[in-house]
């Protein structure tokens, strides 16, 4: 059997060989044993199910949450040659008795299906009457109420090994804890499956976190380094994706609006024209991606600070999905934190999955404070050691400066309480820095004795201080109170000596660069020579075009990777563009002619 799965792998998609575990899972499942799959996003989960599932006597059943996804994968299959089909609530009754007959029949290779239309007695009773060849069940960490993205439905899932016993099962997932590990086996019933973890890791992302300091100019000056890609950009809510899609569109970048807020054809269009067009920059809530399959996202910005470590791991690892170099870029605040503190104190979870929130919160709060290798210290969360200096994050390319900020600490927590603990920072810091202004004139804090006793750091360097005493848990915002500061349990042993601290030295303001607007369909593409790069941008213009005639996203006609090893290659006939990592027999026999015909004429 290894051998006809390596066949089919270069056959079929054009792989020359298996990547990591991927060869021992789909063993694995092809002799009938249930298998338990962490595997970071792009590591080539799906053929770890799909391939299983055309060696295997039956139809491989797909238990996916987003219709998006199931699109996508169904179109990307279809490419391939493979026949497969999806059930869900875009068909109508007519399409979708197509899709059972085939099923049936055995037509069918796979069949993706949503949990809530599975866990129907007529899907139960048609899944009776078809011949199974496994089961996947994929984003598996949603069965954990305790995750980022809990769908209840998952929980119903263990009726799989309840009503088909003899029926191997695959669950998979990118974002998992140890905990959520466990959690998936008990309530999936997969306590006997063989468990196979990959690393974490994603080293193609470089990570880079700061400080707000100008709002949308920085996102600006961060989207100058990737003109023309296609790209992400995350945000806290709805009135800020727009008024951000906005301000980038006026500064020429083709930016698109999603959230839940907009009509559906409307987000459904934006989607379409991401997933088909090259260099489209998403602004979204995170609404937005868990179906996302695009390979070629070059960055992911998140303008505000997300819920969780989890979260954020999830949602950056849709940039660079094709293994190229890609960029996560956060920019956050005190302002978030007191932001996402009200939002968990008044949500209606009870008060123990509150404090998991707000420890989720804490841990993220230590990632972006943190002076040492960023990739250590998101791994470290995850339960994965890694020695650190990854020389592909902000800390390791320009290790950060600290200082002993025991004595300023001591300033700001004195103000703090002469203040009453009633004032979020901005006034805090007016006071310490001896500002005459109209509400301090008010309280008459100009009367304390902590008034002007930190003249000696300006208002930012302030701001840093108390950042970092919020995100190292001696003090925190009172959402009750508008964000008022307030002590905590740690803050007495500062006061009285018994504690030193360091804190990060706030980064000097960047230089602004000048925006050039004519410069903003040129992408970021990799190294090439002058000709291959023509012929580059010859290929992705072909691809877009082919594209939009099929309504396909483009990366299922070929991801980036693919066209510049054509483009380096420059292969004089079929058989030399055969032997190209990504180019399987259907897809050559498709779109072979046409590729060689821009090599040849490349415009």
């Amino acid at each position: 059997m290894p051998d006809a799965a390596l066949d089919l792998l270069r056959h079929t998609f054009g792989h020359p060989a298996f990547r990591g575990e991927q060869a021992q899972i789909i063993d694995q499942l092809v002799a009938g044993g249930d298998a338990l799959v962490l595997m970071p996003t792009g590591g080539g989960k799906s053929l770890c199910y799909q391939l299983p599932a055309l060696l295997r006597a039956g139809c491989g059943i797909v238990i996916s949450p987003l219709i998006a996804l199931m699109q996508d994968q169904v179109e990307a299959l279809h490419q391939l040659g493979v026949r497969a089909a999806y059930l869900n609530s875009t068909l109508d009754a007519a399409a979708a008795a197509d899709v059972e007959r085939a099923l049936l029949a055995g037509e069918l290779d796979l069949l993706y299906i949503a949990p809530e239309r599975l866990l129907t007695a007529r899907c139960m009773d048609l899944l009776d009457r078809a011949s199974i060849a496994l089961f996947a069940i994929d984003e598996a960490h949603c069965v954990s109420q305790w995750g980022h993205d809990f769908r209840p439905e998952y929980r119903k899932l263990t009726v799989l090994h309840e009503r088909w016993p003899e029926v191997p099962r695959i669950a998979l997932t990118a974002t998992a804890d140890t905990p959520t590990r466990n959690e998936i086996a008990e309530r999936l019933s997969l306590g006997d499956a063989r468990q196979f973890v990959s690393s974490f890791d994603r080293p193609n992302i470089r990570y880079r976190v700061v400080h707000k300091d100008g709002g949308t100019r920085q996102l600006l000056d961060f989207l100058l380094t990737h003109r023309g890609d296609s790209g992400i950009v995350y945000a806290f809510s709805r009135k800020r994706v727009d008024s951000t899609a906005e301000q980038l569109r006026a500064a020429g970048i083709d930016a698109l609006p999603y959230h839940a807020g907009m009509d559906a054809a409307t987000r459904a269009a934006n989607q379409r024209r991401f997933l088909q067009e090259d260099g489209v920059v998403m602004v979204a809530t995170i609404a937005f991606g868990m179906g996302i399959d695009k390979p070629d996202v070059r960055f992911v910005a998140h303008i505000d600070l997300p819920k969780s470590i989890e979260g954020y791991y999830q949602e950056t690892g849709r940039a660079g999905r094709d293994g190229e170099p890609a960029e996560a870029w956060l920019a956050y605040g005190l302002g978030d934190v007191v932001n996402l503190r009200q939002l968990i104190n008044q949500g209606e979870a009870g008060a123990e999955r509150k404090q998991l929130e707000l420890r989720k919160l804490d841990a993220l709060l230590g990632f972006c404070e943190s002076t040492g290798c960023r990739r250590q210290s998101l791994l470290g969360w995850f339960g994965e050691g890694h020695p650190g200096a990854c020389g592909n994050c902000d800390n390791c390319l320009e290790p950060p400066h600290s200082w002993d900020g025991t004595e300023a600490a001591r300033k700001a927590l004195s103000c703090v309480y002469r203040t009453g603990q009633r004032f979020g920072a901005a006034h805090v810091i007016d006071v310490l820095r001896g500002s005459e202004t109209e509400k301090v004139a008010k309280f008459g804090h100009e009367r304390l004795s902590t008034w002007g006793i930190g003249s000696d750091l300006d208002a930012r360097q302030w701001s840093g201080v108390f950042r970092q005493l919020v995100a190292g848990g001696l003090l925190e915002a009172d959402v009750e109170r508008h964000g008022a500061l307030c002590f905590t349990a740690e803050t007495a042993a500062v006061l009285r000596g018994e504690r030193t601290l360091l804190f990060r030295t706030e980064a000097p303001k960047p230089e602004r660069r000048r925006r050039d607007r004519a410069g903003a369909a040129t992408a970021t593409l990799p190294d090439l020579a002058p000709d291959a790069l023509i012929r580059f941008n010859a290929l992705r213009e072909w691809r877009s075009t082919t594209a939009r005639e099929q309504n396909v996203p483009a990366y299922v006609i070929f991801h980036d990777s693919t066209l510049r090893a054509i483009a380096e290659a420059a292969p004089d006939d079929l058989d030399d563009l055969s032997r190209i990592a990504g180019i399987g027999a259907g897809k050559l026999d498709r779109y072979g002619e046409a590729v060689l015909q821009q090599l040849f004429d490349p415009g």
